[in-house]
Formats: C-alpha cells, structure tokens, sequence
C-alpha cells in the first residue's frame, strides 16, 4: 500500500517532458473559450469582407459615375452663398437653408432641456447613473471654464458659454443627419449647419463680444467699456474663425462628392470625421474665447493711493 501510494505521489509531482507542460497546463484553454474566440474572429472576417466589398463597389461605381452638370465652382459658390437653393418660410419669404436649420436645432434644444429638467432631474440620485454623469460631465465642463477664467463673476459667464457651446456642437452635429429640405426651384436641399452661414456666424460672435462687455461693465463700469474696447477686433475674428471652420468641412465633403463619388464608404468617413471635430474644436476656442477676456475685462481695477505709489517709487 504504501508502496503503491508513494508511486502515485511520485508520478503526479513528476517532471513533465518538454512540451508536455503546454499540453497539461491548467492555462490551457477549454474548447468553449477556443468556440468563443473562432466566433469572433469569423466576425471579424464578416466585417472585413463587407467593407472589401463596400470600397470594390464604390470603386465601380466612380468609373461608372456621370458628374452631374455644372462645375464645381458654381457648386461651392451656391454651398456658401446659396442663391440658388431657397427655401420658404411658411410662404412668406424666401430664406437660406442655414435659417430653417436653426430653427430646428433651437426647437430640438429646447424640447431636449424642457424633457430633461421635467422627467430626469428630479429623479437624479447622489451616485450618478451614466445619463447623469453624462449631463453633469457636459454642463460641469463649461462651469469650470467659467469658474477658472473669472474666479468672482462667473454665473453669467457659466450659462452662456454653456448655451453657445452646446449650440455650436448641436448645430454642427445636425448636418450629419442628412435633413433634406425643398428649395423653391423644386431641388432637394440637405440643410447645413446653422453657423455655416456668414450671418449667424457674426450674430455668435458679436453677442459674445455684448457678453464680455457686460462683464467688463458689471465690474467696471465706464471703465469696463474702454477695456473692451480695446480689443475691437475680437467679434470679426471670432465670427469668421467660427463660419470658416464650420464651412471648410462642408466644402471639404462636397470636393470629395464631386471628384471621388465613393458614397458609399469615403465621403461618408470624410464627412463624419470632419463634422465631430469642427463641432468639438469650435465649441471649446469660442467658449475658452470668450471666458479668457471676460475675465480679464471683469478684473476690478485698483486705484493705488498717491501714499503707495510714493512707497514703491522709494523702494525702487
């Protein structure tokens, strides 16, 4: 028995063959874990193969393709300017496409917030669920902006660089869907972003000019408006910062239309990655903007006493 026993023991402990320790190790992998990796791989070659499929289609489809009349000049200048492709405003006027896009985007930001501050905020609870840490996140980042930019007036501050940027990124993010509109002239419209128009674009960048004047006015009074002043500038350059950033991922878009006609695969990426970035970059230097120099206009300016100023010049 003992005999027998000690057998046993020496045979289990024993030193395995090479080779033998990957055949019997506990690491190995049962067949359900290898099922589940065969599985995912098979997936992975499915999506391969149809985007394979997707570029050698486009492909054929760009020889195939006939360009549609009119250059490329007449399309870029009807992209920005948009004199052709009208639409009507309840048959009282006709207006730019950009004009029925704000309106949409505002009545959808509206709804958005009513739905939240009715049905979701009274039910937010101390530790946050993924909806509230999402909206707590969004609204948590411009605060800190504020905050960190004008450290003693800063309410104000915190709600309008929240409305612009969550508009900037709204609005921007909306001409990815693809709303099509009917222009006067019976042509199919696909309604670009708000800001894309020079007219709106100067509408954001001189109320945030108004914005840094009041907080220069609020702290400083007459005073606050001379400092403002001097930086005249400022809405022509955020304006056409903002229209020209927004713009060129459309043009962008339409030039990879026009001579590529991929549809199905690049335009598609093209459009998609240029639109997000632009809605991210533009959101963010107009609120950093415009929080940078209302706290430095809404700085309290200090009168030094001649008493002080005599103390500094004796130091000196």
């Amino acid at each position: 028995m003992l005999g027998g026993e000690r057998t046993k023991v020496e045979t289990r402990f024993a030193c395995p063959k090479p080779g033998a320790l990957f055949l019997f190790s506990p690491l190995v992998e049962n067949s359900d874990e290898r099922r589940k990796k065969l599985a995912k791989n098979k997936k992975k070659n499915v999506i391969i193969a149809i985007l394979l499929q997707l570029v050698i289609l486009g492909c054929l489809v760009a020889f195939t393709y006939k360009v549609k009349n009119g250059s490329i000049k007449n399309e870029m200048r009807d992209a920005v300017l948009h004199q052709e492709n009208k639409i009507s405003l309840f048959g009282l006027m006709n207006v730019d496409p950009s004009l029925i896009s704000a309106f949409i985007v505002t009545i959808l930001l509206l709804v958005f917030a009513a739905i939240i501050r009715i049905f979701f905020i009274p039910r937010f609870k101390y530790v946050p669920g993924k909806f509230q840490m999402l909206i707590e996140g969004w609204v948590g980042l411009f605060d800190n902006l504020a905050r960190s930019n004008s450290p003693k007036r800063n309410k104000f501050l915190g709600a309008y660089v929240f409305m612009a940027g969550t508009y900037i990124f709204t609005g921007t993010m909306f001409e990815l869907f693809g709303v099509q509109g009917i222009a006067t002239n019976g042509n199919s419209v696909s309604l670009p972003a708000p800001l894309a128009n020079i007219n709106s674009a100067i509408c954001m960048g001189f109320l945030s000019y108004a914005v840094i004047m009041g907080g220069g006015i609020a702290s400083n009074k007459i005073k606050g408006v001379f400092k403002t002043l001097k930086e005249f500038s400022l809405p022509v350059s955020m304006s056409f910062r903002l229209f020209g950033a927004l713009l060129s991922g459309m043009l962008v878009t339409e030039l990879v239309y026009y001579f590529i006609h991929l549809s199905f695969v690049l335009p598609v990426i093209v459009g998609v990655l240029f639109t997000v970035m632009h809605a991210l970059i533009q959101a963010y230097v107009l609120t950093m903007l415009t929080s940078v120099y209302y706290g430095e206009v809404s700085e309290k300016v200090v009168k030094k006493s001649k008493k002080a100023m005599s103390e500094v010049e004796t130091a000196k």
